[in-house]
């Protein structure tokens, strides 16, 4: 299991679409890279660069993030992405 460390947050990308809303089957060069993430693990917080971070991200939330932020990491078969809570642009409801 991966716990993160401080204000991290381990999230799971969710799958692209791989059909349009009128029933177009995409090719996998074609579908766009996803940026809603689902929430396996959330550190913390506590005291980072000398501020009290307070964490209002939660485990199983749906976020979205920069497509090209965090550190990637592969454990027991799965990819994963670990960003900081201030790298999350908004929770999806």
């Amino acid at each position: 299991m991966i716990k993160p460390v401080l204000d991290r947050i381990l999230i799971k990308m969710c799958e692209a679409e791989e059909t349009t809303k009128s029933g177009i089957i995409l090719s996998s060069g074609s579908q766009e890279k996803p940026q809603i993430a689902e929430v396996i693990e959330v550190g913390p917080g506590g005291m980072v660069d000398g501020k009290e971070v307070k964490m209002y991200i939660k485990k199983g939330d749906k976020v979205i993030t920069n497509k090209y932020t965090g550190t990637n990491v592969k454990y027991e078969g799965q990819e994963y992405i670990i960003v900081k809570q201030e790298d999350v642009l908004a929770i999806v409801e």
